[in-house]
């Protein structure tokens, strides 16, 4: 169980962060000396070299948001320079990409960040610059609700698996339909139908709180309050909840650690943008679906907070008492994820936040997670190595990461996501502990 150091201050963690973004600009360099477009987005490291592989290309607005995360942190121009010349190059198909549901990930990562940046004054007023950012987040936020199936009560936005499928870290993509309705825009259909983005952004999370977070009321065998099932399959037919599934997961019955992550991050996020326009609908679910993903998270992690792949890996049992000590990356029997420490994290802050003096436990929990996750052996200090977070997991099922020689399984490798994560919750805290615009990603 994570242990909580309720005396920890973000003041305490300024060296730490002074260290992780001076580390984080050579990566950044590194990785952008090396580019190669031809060869698809950078996912995770080999041998500390970034490489692309992956199902769709979800990475590359995290690519080019690291480096505009470390302007916003430093700075730097030469970073602002990077993110902004390559998002104009490169992340237009992301934009008009119709068949992914990543488009928060991709395009708030860039043009939203771009756009935040002039709403805050730390970028030049340029009302042509404005537009375009706007634009492409109109039109991301679009196709993506547009990625739609209907279900008895209500719907959610489909998975690249197809219409059946819904993916628990879609939730955190729902940045991409909230700025865009924020915008002002609306998606059209047929007969010049015009469908409110807003509506698809909460009825997805609803769908999101109730078939794919369980809550401890026997659902079925495996109903663990707090659990997080990657995948709801649905009958397409008649609109059916069918039963759970996992694709990056041991099973079904188990808990992807990055999939309760992307869960309790996302809805800590919906709930501050819910807040601020004022919605009121669907609250008391989104709240009740962060509070059990939070506890289970804090329940089911070793005490130095960085998690276990998944939660019912096969081979944990191996490790004797690996909740009461911290956690072991190069152990020889399961692979941590530091990514998904990344993600909970911020989610674990942003949630304390939001509940003010009665989430002090869940602030206090993120603060502890990256008390770890910002130091050895996690922090990668080689410069020879592009990744900035070590000991991240893309896919075990599908072995594809990384085993060092001598190694069981795989450690020692950084992904794109965690890397910006960890860039994005490390601005969060900083700005948090200079007194500085509360870090936000809608209007």
């Amino acid at each position: 169980m994570l242990q909580i150091n309720h005396k920890l201050r973000p003041s305490h963690l300024k060296k730490k962060l002074d260290r992780l973004w001076q580390m984080s600009a050579g990566k950044i360099a590194a990785v952008e000396k090396r580019r190669d477009s031809t060869k698809g987005s950078p996912a995770f490291t080999v041998r500390g070299q970034y490489t692309a592989r992956g199902w769709t290309e979800w990475t590359q607005g995290f690519q080019y948001g690291s480096a505009i995360l470390q302007f916003d942190a430093t700075g730097e121009k030469r970073f602002l320079r990077i993110g902004r010349e390559n998002t104009v190059r490169f992340m237009a198909g992301h934009v008009t990409h119709t068949g992914v549901h990543d488009h928060g990930f991709n395009n708030v990562s860039t043009y939203g960040n771009l756009l935040r940046l002039m709403n805050e004054g730390l970028l030049a007023e340029n009302a042509w610059e404005r537009n375009f950012y706007e634009l492409a987040l109109k039109c991301s936020g679009a196709i993506q609700a547009h990625r739609w199936t209907n279900t008895r009560d209500g719907g959610y936005i489909y998975s690249f698996n197809g219409p059946h499928s819904l993916f628990v870290d879609t939730v955190r993509s729902l940045r991409a339909l909230a700025v865009a309705h924020q915008l002002g825009h609306v998606l059209m259909g047929e007969n010049d139908q015009r469908i409110s983005l807003l509506e698809r952004l909460l009825n997805h999370a609803r769908a999101t709180a109730t078939y794919s977070v369980y809550y401890g009321r026997g659902r079925d065998a495996f109903d663990v309050r707090g659990r997080v099932a990657h995948e709801a399959i649905f009958n397409v037919n008649d609109g059916n909840f069918r039963c759970p599934n996992s694709q990056q997961g041991f099973s079904p019955f188990t808990t992807w650690t990055r999939g309760l992550a992307w869960a309790l991050c996302g809805f800590a996020e919906q709930l501050e943008f819910l807040r601020a326009i004022g919605e009121t609908r669907h609250r008391a679910l989104f709240e009740r679906a962060a509070r059990v993903t939070c506890d289970f998270y804090i329940k089911n992690t070793p005490t130095d907070g960085i998690p276990y792949w998944d939660t019912g890996a096969p081979s944990l049992h191996k490790l004797d008492d690996y909740l009461d000590r911290p956690a072991d990356p190069f152990n020889e029997y399961e692979p941590v994820d530091s990514s998904a420490a990344a993600i909970a994290a911020q989610g674990l802050l942003r949630f304390g936040h939001y509940l003010g003096k009665n989430g002090r436990r869940y602030w206090q929990a993120g603060l502890s997670i990256l008390n770890t996750l910002f130091d050895e052996p996690y922090l990668s200090t080689n410069p020879k190595h592009q990744g900035l977070i070590l000991h991240s997991v893309y896919h075990r099922p599908n072995g594809w990461d990384y085993i060092p020689r001598g190694r069981k399984v795989p450690c020692g490798e950084s992904s794109m996501w965690g890397d910006y994560h960890a860039r994005e919750v490390a601005l969060y805290l900083q700005r948090v502990s200079q007194r500085k615009p509360y870090l936000k990603f809608f209007l």
